[in-house]
């Protein structure tokens, strides 16, 4: 897995680069498609992973703060918050659960309400500055594009409010039946060598 550092290297060469990592599992194929994709790009990037298991955030509870005032009542999620505005590329990367992203993960989207509500309540625009590229890395069990569907939707509609677009996505099918990565790998070196292109 990479870097879990608290704070991006002082590194004026090197853009930066955040992983929400949402698998409960540190070896498992969600890492190992994560580690394939960024492979490609550590010459360039400097990362730094949140791991959502790890990270223990508190689920949103809709108290209204972030109507009234930016940012948020519970203050866990400041160090997220921080990485998300200072980052050029974020990597969302995750075992399909449900059709869904599993918990602690979805707990993290959910506490971007707060950029919901500095746009429409507190007419921040944008409540992020820094506009992000970002790339959807999905693992999935079966052989079913749905979840995939359902997760990058969710995304898509979170990026409106963090200056971020949804450039590229991969998925990393029939896992259960323990396929392999070596298929995917040309897709992967694509998609990640994107972000290399201005």
């Amino acid at each position: 897995m990479i870097a879990r550092h608290e704070i991006y290297p002082d590194t004026a060469d090197k853009k930066k680069a955040l992983v929400l990592f949402g698998s409960p599992r540190q070896n498992g194929y969600t890492s190992q498609l994560v580690h394939e994709f960024t492979r490609w790009l550590e010459p360039h990037y400097d990362f730094i992973t949140v791991d959502a298991y790890r990270e223990k955030i508190s689920p949103c509870t809709a108290c209204g703060y972030c109507e009234k005032k930016e940012g948020c009542c519970i203050k866990d999620f400041e160090r997220i918050h921080g990485l998300l505005c200072s980052s050029d590329l974020l990597i969302v990367a995750s075992p399909i659960y449900n059709l869904s992203f599993p918990a602690p993960l979805k707990a993290i989207l959910d506490r971007m309400q707060r950029y919901f509500s500095a746009r429409f309540s507190l007419n921040i625009r944008p409540p992020i500055k820094k506009h992000k590229r970002s790339a959807l890395l999905l693992t999935s069990g079966a052989d079913c594009d749905e979840g995939a569907a359902v997760m990058r939707r969710q995304l898509e509609m979170i990026y409106t409010v963090i200056n971020a677009t949804l450039e590229q996505q991969v998925i990393w099918k029939n896992t259960d039946r323990a396929s392999a990565l070596e298929p995917l790998t040309d897709e992967v070196r694509r998609a990640a060598l994107s972000f290399l292109i201005e």
